[in-house]
């Protein structure tokens, strides 16, 4: 269906203007870090000492998110590393390590600071005051979220009009007191929900009550400014597919940055697209109302 050339215009202007009176489409300081809640933040400590690799999580997050629901039976998966995408919203692989194997469950990580929130010039990602990070339809689809993340997880379908696929820490569940589908199917208890102080204090019981068991750090702790998922390791992270040049500093720092320093070409790219999206919805919702009509 074609796009009418002044409803385009029209569009594209309110969305340059927009630009241009410094509105959302500009970068500002108060869009390029996550304000800071009096509320605490929830997430999940992830003991990689127990996992099983049963995959358990795997399932129960597909069925909680209406994905195709993989087959926890097929052992092949762990032949190779996998990463998430736009229908398995969380991985869980095996690395060979020097104590042994170990399985390794992977999803967002929920950053405290998220770089795709401050990077998304619409706000189509958001960092809930529980800590979640979620995405709406808000979206233009200029991927700045995923170039922005650290641990390359927003990932978008592959489809006419997509939608960015990432892990919410089952944001619904928890905003009616019930906990991520993952953390309540897991048999072997490597999965902890609560909140992040928690989370922490539990984590550092652990290893100093167990010194030899557990390697000395809390991945995520600072990652990044520090996330949500919290992950402790028999064996230093890097041997379990973590990188381990992320750094402490909060990604927003980075991101604000580069969006200050780009042209203002690149600035009115996300006007543009946002007009695109904008006509193409309505047009397809007119497409659907006459249809109901005949």
């Amino acid at each position: 269906m074609g796009i009418d050339r002044r409803a385009f215009l029209k569009g594209m202007g309110a969305g340059i203007a927009g630009v241009s009176a410094g509105g959302s489409l500009l970068p500002t300081k108060a869009h390029a870090s996550t304000p800071v809640s009096d509320k605490e933040f929830v997430g999940v400590l992830v003991d990689t000492t127990r996992c099983i690799g049963c995959r358990s999580c795997e399932r129960a997050c597909a069925e909680a998110h209406g994905l195709p629901v993989p087959d926890i039976d097929d052992f092949s998966v762990f032949d190779r590393v996998r990463t998430t995408d736009a229908e398995h919203l969380e991985v869980v692989n095996r690395y060979q390590t020097d104590k042994g194997e170990v399985f390794v469950k992977r999803q967002c990580m929920h950053c405290n600071q998220p770089a795709c929130v401050s990077a998304c010039p619409v706000k189509a990602m958001e960092k809930h005051k529980e800590g979640a990070v979620t995405w709406n339809d808000n979206c233009i689809g200029c991927r700045y979220c995923m170039t922005s993340c650290p641990f390359d997880i927003p990932k978008f379908q592959h489809k006419a009009f997509p939608k960015l696929q990432k892990c919410d820490m089952c944001y619904s569940r928890t905003q009616k007191g019930l906990e991520p589908a993952c953390v309540e199917a897991c048999p072997a208890y490597a999965l902890t929900f609560g909140t992040r102080r928690e989370l922490l204090d539990e984590a550092k019981r652990r290893i100093y009550s167990d010194e030899k068991k557990y390697y000395h750090h809390i991945y995520g702790e600072n990652e990044a400014g520090g996330t949500g998922y919290l992950y402790l390791s028999s064996v230093p992270f890097e041997q379990i597919g973590f990188r381990n040049d992320i750094g402490t500093t909060p990604y927003p720092e980075y991101t604000k940055g580069f969006l200050y320093s780009v042209p203002i070409i690149l600035l009115l790219w996300p006007a543009f697209l946002s007009a695109i999206s904008t006509i193409t919805k309505r047009k397809e919702r007119v497409k659907v109302e006459e249809g109901g009509l005949k």
